[in-house]
């Protein structure tokens, strides 16, 4: 079928109905998308329009991306999933059963062994669910679809087109068939849940048998999320967050809450605003004031440059207060029960 032809197709489609595409090699962005892998890359043409004829519009990928729980959910029930007795316990157990690599990790990445174990545990319950779609629709629907459907959203459909091409790269690159590989709704893959373009330029082969597997392989895991978290600016030796109070009589400013950028305020400048933190850190340390939803009333937090670190997996306050939180809950079960502090 030519260009011409799959145009008209796509034309008569969207003039009777909201268009889901049962095969993909029909769309008219997936011809471009075809024509940059061919002229870029040097895939054979017939192939990727094969492979993108295998691929699947998935109804339920739209609907979750539209509700994730960090949005719909207030933070006293997003803690909840994340941060349980079980989830700890596992958390435990896989820092004993890999405690060497989580060591060499620290010492070679500078990274908290406590953040990367509770980075896996809140990603995929250390192994446990690491996602059941297959990329291929998943990056299919969202990269072609998703924005038809919500939105115009240029960005976001500019962002997973990008991810479907680095599938099809990686893919070639460990030799893999890309209708094989499975994932999260969103193309996330593999114990850290990596995206295709991080698994790209972030997995690391650290057990040493030439192949970058995080699909399987805790031990190339932990080294790739350690890799991660310090190619993205994580500070060896620094603290995360700490809880803080409003000083009595202060009014603040809620536009400036829950901001996950880089911190250019300070501690001293927030305390002058009226947060008192709980923990005492250097004044000149950046942070950035959080308000959490807890079940009878606010928190409040300050995150630090760290903290904005964690966001690097996902730009969400909540999100990121969990993996931190889950953190400090393993190392404190570890400290009593294990003597690792």
């Amino acid at each position: 079928m030519n260009y011409l032809l799959r145009i008209f197709t796509y034309c008569i489609f969207t003039l009777n109905c909201a268009t889901s595409w049962a095969d993909y090699s029909n769309h008219p962005d997936a011809v471009k998308f075809v024509d940059t892998m061919v002229t870029e890359h040097q895939f054979d043409r017939q192939q990727m329009f094969d492979w993108l004829a295998s691929a699947e519009h998935q109804k339920s990928i739209v609907a979750a991306m539209s509700r994730p729980a960090e949005k719909s959910k207030a933070w006293h029930e997003y803690r909840k999933i994340f941060v349980t007795d079980t989830r700890v316990s596992r958390g435990q157990t896989f820092w004993l059963e890999n405690i060497d690599t989580l060591e060499r990790a620290e010492k070679e990445f500078g990274v908290d062994p406590a953040i990367i174990v509770s980075i896996i545990g809140v990603e995929t319950n250390y192994g446990r669910n690491v996602g059941s779609y297959n990329v291929i629709d998943a990056l299919s629907t969202l990269a072609f679809d998703y924005y038809t459907e919500i939105e115009k959203r240029e960005s976001r459909q500019k962002f997973f087109t990008t991810q479907l091409e680095h599938l099809f790269l990686l893919a070639r690159e460990q030799g893999k068939d890309p209708l094989t590989l499975k994932g999260s709704y969103a193309g996330a893959m593999g114990w850290g849940q990596f995206m295709p373009n991080s698994y790209r330029n972030y997995a690391v082969d650290y057990d040493g048998d030439q192949f970058a597997d995080i699909w399987t392989n805790p031990v190339d895991a932990i080294g790739s999320v350690a890799n991660y978290f310090t190619k993205h600016g994580w500070k060896e030796g620094q603290p995360v967050a700490t809880k803080a109070y409003i000083e009595e009589g202060k009014t603040i400013d809620a536009k400036e809450l829950n901001k996950m950028k880089r911190p250019t305020k300070t501690i001293a400048d927030l305390a002058a605003q009226g947060y008192i933190p709980a923990a005492q850190f250097a004044a000149d340390l950046p942070a950035f004031p959080i308000r959490l939803d807890a079940k009878y009333g606010h928190e409040y937090w300050l995150g630090l440059h760290n903290f904005y670190v964690i966001g690097r997996y996902n730009p969400r306050t909540k999100y990121a207060m969990a993996v931190f939180q889950l953190s400090q809950s393993i190392r404190s079960k570890l400290c009593k029960a294990d003597n690792i502090c």
